[in-house]
């Protein structure tokens, strides 16, 4: 044995099949513009994220500091929720990676949405928030019964639109107490800033008979087709909703690969088509990226990790057909293969406990 290190090519399986998973590690979110230059302009990278303890919110301090000298437990708790017509096991995989980082956290797979993921994400929403606050209050009376209750962790997993009803529910009245113990907040291909600028033609035509035939509320918001009037569209009042800025860590996964969801609108970023837009729709899109940036540069805590991902799926076995043609294959691939999700929750476990 030399003092060389000795690397596990099978870990996570067959290198040729594995996904190629790009990470940016974003200090600091781009400043604030007015121009039409922000798809051009370079993030600030850094080389590594920071593994020290985050600190939580004054808020939470209070909680903790009449019996700091006491010892206690933290209770870390993780929502997960699925996306468009899916299921409330749809994200085990991931559960169950971060289960192995940490098996001391409570979970919830919501169910609330179940069968109901085409009507109003505001009535989505309301329904996952009293889900939540449900189980926390339940789970906090648990905690509190078996010892002292030091300080505790809220976390939120979605998947496609899940995401977006995550983001519908931290905005409810309801949920404003709990805000102080928002922890992490993991993006599965998220529309966070909806279907402006959306280049997949085939997807769009399939969105524009959900529209016409269905009725389905959810698409006229995604497609900002619910108001004529685009800053009363409900995905611009949601983006000047402060319901990113307590997280204390942001991780958006997207993949290029991915037609059921703008890239953009996944990484939070602009768009060569936005750029070159001045019309209304072009400023407004503009204005909702701004209010979702600034509440991840807000200084609501310290040391924020803000982080995103590219993740290249390997689609050869599915051959050429309609799931792979309309992007339908990478966007499944973000349920159906746990790899990525093992490389980024095992490389950055601190993120996660």
């Amino acid at each position: 044995m030399n003092n060389q290190s000795i690397q596990d090519m099978q870990i996570f399986g067959d290198p040729s099949g594995i996904p190629i998973v790009i990470i940016e590690h974003v200090m600091n979110a781009p400043q604030r513009t007015s121009s039409d230059n922000l798809y051009m302009r370079n993030l600030d990278i850094i080389d590594s994220i920071t593994t020290s303890t985050v600190p939580s919110s004054e808020a939470v301090k209070k909680l903790s500091s009449a019996s700091a000298a006491q010892s206690g437990r933290d209770l870390k708790i993780v929502i997960f929720v699925h996306g468009f017509q899916g299921h409330h096991l749809d994200l085990r995989l991931v559960r169950n990676q971060w289960l192995l980082i940490d098996p001391k956290i409570e979970f919830l797979m919501s169910e609330v949405n179940e069968e109901k993921t085409s009507g109003d994400f505001r009535e989505m929403g309301l329904r996952l928030a009293h889900e939540v606050i449900s189980f926390v209050k339940k789970k906090m009376d648990k905690a509190s019964r078996s010892g002292h209750l030091r300080d505790i962790k809220l976390s939120f997993v979605g998947h496609s639109i899940g995401n977006v009803i995550i983001r519908t529910a931290l905005a409810e009245s309801a949920m404003e107490p709990y805000l102080r113990f928002l922890h992490t907040f993991v993006s599965l291909s998220g529309p966070h800033l909806g279907y402006l600028y959306s280049s997949n033609s085939l997807f769009n035509s399939g969105l524009w008979l959900l529209k016409k035939l269905k009725g389905t509320q959810c698409i006229h918001q995604l497609t900002f087709a619910d108001d004529p009037d685009i800053r009363n569209t409900f995905f611009y009042k949601l983006c000047e909703q402060r319901t990113l800025e307590n997280f204390k860590h942001i991780i958006l996964l997207s993949s290029p690969q991915d037609g059921y969801v703008p890239y953009h609108s996944a990484r939070i970023e602009s768009c060569r088509a936005a750029s070159v837009d001045n019309s209304k729709k072009g400023k407004a899109f503009l204005e909702m990226l701004n209010n979702c940036l600034d509440q991840i540069r807000a200084p609501t805590a310290e040391n924020r990790v803000f982080v995103r991902c590219d993740i290249n799926f390997n689609t050869s076995s599915h051959g050429r057909n309609l799931n792979t043609l309309i992007g339908r294959a990478a966007h499944i691939e973000f349920l159906e293969s746990d790899i990525f999700a093992r490389f980024i929750m095992w490389s950055f476990p601190d993120l996660f406990q």
